[in-house]
């Protein structure tokens, strides 16, 4: 086998910049805190299962030429692809927290964010650690390697980014807008009861002028942001598994779309 991967290196390469690319992208994987050596050696071993098993060998160019260089970025654009969409998901929630946050009254409490390396609201945080664990709770990874990157190699090489790019653009889009619908989705019943309860101070306040509301209503707002957390947490992780599920549904069906193509 090492033989035969030292006398196609310009092929193992390829298969390798893709997984590279996927593992750099990819939540929990990308963080600061897996070293790049570690990366590099993970892509190296899926390399070397995925390469004399499911890659197929489309390309006719001479080795380390030009021509063999943007086959090369156009492979790891296709890793790069895959890793945002699987970002993207993750951003949903750290998105929904920093949606109340205000309204919280958390929006000056931030905590550092090792994936995306950004400053974030705690709430912002907090659904993320919840998505990871979530991600972790459905064998996220398993999916992603032996699903993602073995039908990736499967469906997709570098002529699919010229002659399907319509489908890629609409991919990438549509992931943008469902980012933000899923957000606004679990957002949405903390805004609302939060907003409620600022009305209500607020008619309080002009009915009583005498009650402090401004150093009572901070503590209320917390309290009831956090009994609210209790009861919706349930529903919540239901609402990631399956937007986590309908997500790796939705890329599957993008490879599906274009290998029934070529």
């Amino acid at each position: 086998m090492l033989n035969e991967i030292v006398t196609n290196a310009p092929y193992f390469l390829l298969v390798a910049v893709r997984c590279f690319a996927l593992i750099s992208t990819t939540p929990l994987l990308s963080s600061s805190a897996v070293s790049r050596v570690a990366k590099i050696a993970l892509a190296g071993c899926v390399s070397f299962i995925v390469f004399p098993t499911v890659y197929d060998i489309p390309y006719d160019f001479a080795p380390y030429s030009l021509e063999y260089l943007f086959l090369l970025l156009a492979e790891a654009m296709i890793g790069v692809i895959t890793g945002f969409f699987i970002s993207a998901i993750f951003a949903a929630f750290s998105s929904a927290g920093q949606f109340f946050s205000l309204q919280m009254g958390f929006s000056a409490a931030e905590a550092y964010d090792a994936l995306a390396q950004v400053e974030n609201p705690l709430m912002g945080q907090f659904f993320n650690l919840c998505a990871m664990l979530c991600f972790l709770q459905i064998d996220g990874f398993k999916t992603l390697f032996l699903g993602g990157i073995f039908r990736s190699f499967e469906a997709l090489n570098a002529y699919s980014l010229v002659l399907y790019k319509d489908n890629f653009m609409t991919f990438v889009l549509s992931s943008l807008s469902d980012l933000f619908y899923a957000a606004l989705m679990i957002a949405l019943p903390m805004m609302g009861t939060l907003f409620l309860i600022n009305v209500t101070m607020g008619l309080l306040s002009k009915a009583a002028p005498q009650m402090n509301l401004l150093s009572e209503g901070l503590p209320i707002t917390i309290i009831v942001s956090f009994f609210l957390l209790t009861l919706l947490m349930p529903k919540l992780v239901n609402y990631f598994v399956r937007f986590m599920n309908s997500g790796f549904a939705e890329l599957e069906l993008l490879f599906a779309q274009i290998s029934g193509g070529i």
